[in-house]
């Protein structure tokens, strides 16, 4: 190499075999820090401009825990003021970090949400007690559907098949899991029952978009409404009549791990729980190791980047397609039976009441990935669960606004901190072996 030629490892340049330099491109993300930006100015608003008077006190433990925490008291007005303060130093930092080209680390985006709702909490619920045990329960209750959800859109869409029907697999096996688990009296057969109807509505799905061609996501959008009409359909007729006989399901009971359940604000949140919850642990452990570490997961992805290129080794694009599709239908119909076996306790018209859309906004906002993918179900289950805490608590907030909540969560979380991802290269698109 000529003398000042360009070294390889120079920052921002490299080196061709040819000496030629070649300059490397920075890309800029401003999403994180321009959304960063806008909680602290609604923080400096809300919390400066409407500051509140009192003492927010955090209740730690319950009346059942064999090691009570003392309550965490936090006068409402300094916290107020501080925590803001250190919000928009966050932000600044960000700023700072993306114009030098660097990428604004998760740990710092997650230190800034728990200041955030560390102060929101202690702003709604000033001279009052906020339990933040029964807060987390109601999140992981609120989540698990969504969890389950999500993780079958995972499966499908690294597979190259785009599954918006997760809002009719959960509907469906809502459905029968009340129905097999009332009519045999078992709530474990109930939830074989509801694992096999959300493997009929992926086999539906496959087999159209898969082996037909059919677009994927009028199909998804076609299937929902068909479980949706069907199950309305078939309340009403069937049952509805049967009165407690078809509709009254036995219910998992909930099941204390020892030791791990008697951990201070962990052990009622996570190991106080069904059985159907510890599957799901289970389920996210299994997928992620799966997906990333076995040598069914790497086929699975080459399905879904450059199915082409799966092809020529020997791996059967499509059948890998539809069998994988047919197992995210199975692990999206544990998340329907958690309605009708843990959580309501019965069926009830479109009770699933748009959670598979959310489950799919899950699966974008953690990346196509299974534990970011989980993360996210949580946020979104968090702030079901917050608005209705707050409403029994009586918080300054408007109930049209805590209505609105995951919602905008949901919004937000895939428009604004999302920032670049990319979708597997061949989702959404049949492959057609020339």
């Amino acid at each position: 190499m000529q003398p000042g030629a360009a070294q390889p490892g120079a920052s921002g340049t490299g080196a061709s075999p040819t000496g030629i330099t070649l300059a490397r491109a920075v890309v800029k993300s401003w999403k994180a820090p321009i959304a960063l930006g806008v909680f602290a100015i609604l923080s400096l608003v809300l919390f400066w401009g409407f500051g509140r008077d009192g003492v927010s006190m955090f209740q730690l433990s319950t009346s059942s825990d064999a090691i009570q925490l003392p309550d965490l008291q936090l006068p409402t007005k300094l916290t107020g003021v501080v925590v803001p303060i250190i919000l928009v130093l966050i932000t600044l930092w960000s700023f700072v970090l993306v114009y030098r080209a660097r990428k604004v680390p998760l740990w710092l985006v997650s230190l800034y949400a728990a200041l955030f709702m560390v102060v929101f909490l202690a702003w709604a619920s000033a001279g009052d007690s906020l339990p933040v045990p029964g807060l987390l329960v109601g999140t992981i209750v609120l989540s698990a559907p969504l969890i389950f959800g999500a993780l079958g859109g995972v499966i499908c869409e690294r597979g190259g098949v785009v599954n918006i029907a997760i809002e009719g697999q959960l509907l469906a096996g809502a459905f029968v899991a009340s129905l097999i688990g009332s009519v045999t009296h078992s709530a474990y057969a109930g939830l074989v029952g509801a694992m096999i109807a959300g493997m009929l509505v992926s086999f539906v799905l496959a087999a159209f978009s898969i082996k037909y061609f059919v677009d994927q996501i009028i199909i998804g959008v076609v299937l929902n409404v068909l479980v949706a009409g069907l199950t309305s359909f078939l309340y009403s007729t069937v049952l509805s009549p049967g009165g407690a006989a078809l509709n009254s399901p036995p219910q998992f009971p909930r099941i204390n791990i020892p030791v791990l359940s008697e951990i201070p604000i962990l052990g009622p949140v996570l190991f106080r729980q069904t059985i159907i919850i510890y599957i799901m642990y289970v389920t996210v452990a299994a997928v992620y190791f799966g997906l990333f570490h076995t040598r069914w997961g790497l086929r699975l992805r080459s399905t879904g980047e450059h199915p082409q290129a799966a092809d020529t080794v020997g791996i059967n694009v499509n059948r890998t397609r539809f069998w994988n599709v047919s197992l995210a239908g199975v692990i999206a119909g544990m998340g329907g039976a958690f309605y009708t076996l843990t959580s309501v306790g019965a069926f009830n018209k479109e009770m699933t009441n748009g959670a598979g859309f959310i489950a799919l906004a899950a699966v974008i906002f953690g990346g196509w990935k299974p534990l970011q993918a989980t993360l996210a179900a949580l946020l979104f289950g968090f702030a079901s669960n917050l608005q209705n805490v707050l409403g029994v608590m009586g918080s300054p907030v408007p109930s049209e606004f805590m209505l609105m909540l995951p919602y905008i969560v949901t919004i937000f979380a895939v428009a604004g901190l999302v920032g670049k991802v990319r979708m597997p290269a061949a989702d959404g698109k049949p492959y057609i072996k020339s």
